[in-house]
């Protein structure tokens, strides 16, 4: 085998050198031959298999998106300065105007009036100019109103489900990697109960249809029912705090509150559970209730979802196919029917109508990881996945999706309200989106420094009988958001 000279290493070190130097971003004002010389460089130095004259095309391409990117950061500089030059003017003229005499007063309120416009046309100019490589994003115009009305804070850790009763008293439950489980007043925010019977990270939470029972599943490889009596506290008024959808948007990474929030105080505790399932041999990711609430059904890390009996605790049967692990499992509200998801990309469809006949249809339509499908009230699935798109399917035709929604994040668990069937998508990027069921999108909530979540938004929950909150958001910022949405608005934007 051949060996390299000296020589000829340290030159292939400097053509190496000059090649990264003539494609960083914050380059210095080299001549348009110095250019062309780096280009030549490159072009002789490098072993490809291009043509020469498409080689140097790319380079000349490159070259010209290297220069744009200088003059936007050039003329961004520029009007930082001069932003701040304006501002410390204001603020030295503010201090000359409460000290100065006030026959002067109505000149220099002219005068800082007019330096008041000229600043606010530069910021102007400049959001205008750092826009330019963002500008397939488009404004909204829609008029619904989305409020956010209450935070529900004391976890200790991510909350990774929630979930709203179906009867009263309606109360917010939450599941959080904290290990505990708790119960709110949707009116105050409060703690009502918390549960603390699980020895691993809480990973749902169920409300039983008709009794005050709840189903949570949990890292620790079990299933807990457990009952609660809960008394609703007094409401507080609400101060409005309404925001048009997608205004004051900041999408800037700042987390707020890293550090342990604090419980609440005179939570009563509940350590026991009533009843407990068990035969998983992995985590425990999600649990629900069939219809009529006599028997549960959970699904695993170990790739199969059991079927309980909820008196007896007694396992009734195993459902396994699944090729990786399950993510998430939903029951239809009006009949024996279960969707189960999971990693392999597929989902599930088991039909326990006829007692006889177990069926198992596959749903398949996705690249990447479900991570839930949900019924709604008609003959539809809904599915989301981290290939960052949504499907919604026809349970009597199951070839192929009647709608698809592309995002620009994964999805999390997914909620569809059951009158008006608007989908609440809850992203790893931190926002929540609404779409209706043919995919057209209604609204993003509001999210900023201010509100909304800062972290990954892992659950959405419907509620529309409440007046105050018809829709709920957690995730990994440690709470859970109580939203109120103009439904009439939204629709009437389509």
């Amino acid at each position: 085998m051949p060996v390299e000279s000296g020589s000829s290493a340290a030159a292939r070190q400097a053509k190496q050198k000059r090649k990264s130097h003539s494609l960083s971003i914050r380059r210095t004002n080299s001549t348009e031959q110095e250019r062309s010389g780096l280009q030549r460089d490159m072009l002789e130095g490098q072993d490809s298999k291009l043509p020469l004259s498409l080689r140097s095309n790319l380079l000349d391409l490159f070259g010209q998106i290297e220069r744009e990117f200088e003059n936007l950061y050039i003329e961004n500089l520029e009007l930082r300065r001069e932003i701040e030059t304006l501002n410390d003017r204001l603020a030295a003229e503010g201090q000359a105007i409460e000290g100065g005499d006030l026959a002067k007063g109505a000149l220099k309120t002219k005068a800082s009036h007019s330096t008041s416009q000229l600043s606010q046309k530069l910021k102007t100019t400049y959001k205008a100019s750092t826009s330019k490589i963002v500008s397939s994003f488009k404004a909204t115009t829609s008029r619904a109103v989305c409020q956010l009305v209450r935070e529900y804070v004391g976890h200790r850790d991510g909350i990774w489900d929630l979930s709203v009763t179906r009867t009263q008293p309606v109360v917010l439950g939450t599941a959080s990697a904290d290990h505990s489980a708790m119960l709110w007043s949707i009116e105050t925010g409060k703690c009502l109960l918390k549960y603390m019977g699980h020895q691993g990270s809480v990973n749902s939470i169920k409300f039983h249809p008709t009794e005050q029972m709840v189903l949570t599943a949990s890292g620790d490889q079990t299933a807990h029912i457990w009952r609660y009596m809960v008394q609703l506290p007094t409401p507080q008024p609400v101060a409005d705090i309404s925001t048009p959808c997608e205004d004051d948007v900041d999408f800037s990474d700042k987390d707020e509150g890293d550090g342990e929030a604090e419980g609440p105080n005179d939570c009563p505790s509940v350590r026991v559970a009533a009843t407990t399932l068990r035969s998983h041999q992995g985590v425990v990711i999600a649990a629900d209730w069939l219809v009529g609430g006599k028997q549960a059904v959970t699904a695993s890390w170990d790739r199969a979802a059991n079927l309980y009996d909820v008196e007896t605790s007694e396992l009734v049967h195993s459902l396994t196919g699944h090729d990786q692990e399950l993510t998430h499992c939903c029951t239809h509200p009006t009949q024996r029917l279960v969707v189960t998801s999971s990693r392999d990309t597929t989902f599930r469809l088991w039909d326990f109508r006829d007692p006889s006949i177990h069926s198992v249809n596959v749903f398949q339509g996705h690249t990447d990881t479900v991570t839930s499908a949900v019924f709604t009230v008609g003959d539809n699935v809904v599915s989301g996945s981290d290939d960052r798109t949504v499907k919604v399917w026809d349970l009597k035709n199951m070839r192929s999706p009647i709608a698809t929604i592309r995002t620009d994040s994964a999805i999390n668990r997914i909620s569809v309200s059951v009158t008006q069937r608007i989908i609440a998508l809850p992203h790893d990027n931190r926002q929540v989106r609404l779409f209706d069921m043919s995919g057209v999108r209604l609204a993003r909530l509001p999210r900023s420094n201010r509100q909304g979540h800062r972290r990954m938004v892992c659950c959405s929950a419907w509620s529309e009988d409440n007046a105050s909150c018809n829709l709920f958001s957690c995730g990994f910022d440690r709470q859970a958001i109580g939203w109120n949405i103009n439904i009439p608005a939204l629709l009437q934007e389509k």
